[in-house]
């Protein structure tokens, strides 16, 4: 068998996250599983670089799969996109090296978390942004970014109480913009805990809104406690950007 790595894109709107469940089938992994083994007989393991949770949304999600098939790469990317939900697109498919693994080979990540700030409401856009009825303050949220950059213990940040895994991450870079009426989180780092990027916004939304400084941050990174973090904002903004390698 050969492995194989793709990049995907896809709208998590309706999706339950990328990871199976016996639950459901409405999941990432899930549809691309149940297309490979429509197409080779056998069952296939995807394995994603992340899991994306519910409502979140990837351009360049990164697997790989071990298959045996006479199929082409490009056969094989173009069989996927002719039986896969329209909300689901795989844009490349290669063979890679027997020891790829698109989890563990993967050095960082980019997340861009999108929020809207218009005078009307963005119809055409409301599936990935977060619709804000006030516009924060971005300086002061560039300003609490700078204290979140760098190694900390994220656990403030982690929306899972039991996790019994280190929670220390390396977040090297936090870019804050506004375009117009969109105002981007960009995230750049080795990995990200539960939720984290979403908390990591909803807190700096909040030092936007002046409903916290820019120095708690460091209070925040200390205290390692989840409940004393902001709200955890809409998945229906998040965008998993790139995998690194």
């Amino acid at each position: 068998m050969l492995n194989y790595r793709f990049t995907i894109s896809y709208d998590g709107s309706r999706f339950q996250g990328w990871e199976r469940q016996p639950s459901t089938d409405m999941t990432i992994q899930g549809k691309l599983e149940a297309v490979l083994e429509k197409m080779t007989g056998k069952e296939v393991e995807v394995i994603g670089a992340g899991r994306t949770d519910a409502g979140v949304h990837a351009r360049a999600m990164t697997a790989n799969a071990f298959m045996d098939t006479g199929l082409t790469p490009d056969e094989i990317r173009d069989y996927l996109n002719r039986y896969l939900p329209d909300d689901i697109c795989v844009r490349e498919v290669k063979e890679a090296s027997p020891r790829f693994h698109s989890r563990y080979n993967a050095v960082g990540k980019t997340y861009r978390y999108t929020c809207y700030t218009g005078p009307v409401k963005p119809v055409f856009d409301r599936k990935y942004v977060y619709y804000l009825e006030e516009t924060p303050d971005i300086d002061k949220m560039k300003q609490a970014a700078l204290f979140l950059t760098g190694e900390h213990d994220f656990k403030s940040f982690c929306s899972n109480p039991r996790m019994k895994k280190s929670t220390v991450r390396k977040v090297d870079r936090i870019d804050i913009s506004r375009k117009g009426a969109y105002i981007y989180f960009t995230y750049h780092g080795t990995g990200f805990l539960q939720y984290m990027v979403r908390i990591l916004t909803g807190t700096l939304l909040e030092v936007g809104f002046d409903k916290r400084t820019p120095e708690s941050m460091k209070e925040l990174l200390l205290a390692k406690d989840r409940k004393l973090a902001g709200a955890t904002a809409p998945a229906q903004g998040l965008t998993m950007i790139k995998v690194d390698y």
